[in-house]
């Protein structure tokens, strides 16, 4: 990101089809404008998405659009796709546990 902001998230709300996550961005002593980021409920539900990682998935979204576009998107409303549902699990997905095995024997 270019230049300092602070991302503050301020909640949800739910709607028909979607959970909107709110969040305000500050560049500076500037106002802070406000980005809504929406995860469908069918997501949550066929657990693609854990309410409690919500957040978290729409902040590392933000940040993105921020990175990519000099802090200033151009659009303040942004919808998390499946693809990056599935990014979030790949990255937080345990890793398999490594058993000890033993060489072979000659």
């Amino acid at each position: 990101m270019t230049g300092r902001v602070i991302v503050q998230y301020l909640g949800f709300r739910a709607t028909a089809l979607a959970r909107e996550y709110t969040f305000a961005v500050r560049e500076g002593p500037s106002d802070a404008l406000h980005y809504t980021l929406a995860i469908a409920h069918e997501a949550f539900v066929s657990h693609r998405a854990r309410y409690q990682d919500a957040p978290e998935i729409c902040c590392l979204r933000l940040h993105h659009e921020l990175d990519a576009h000099a802090n200033h998107p151009p659009t303040t409303h942004f919808c998390v796709t499946d693809a990056e549902l599935a990014d979030y699990q790949d990255v937080r997905r345990p890793k398999p546990l490594r058993r000890f095995q033993r060489p072979p024997e000659e």
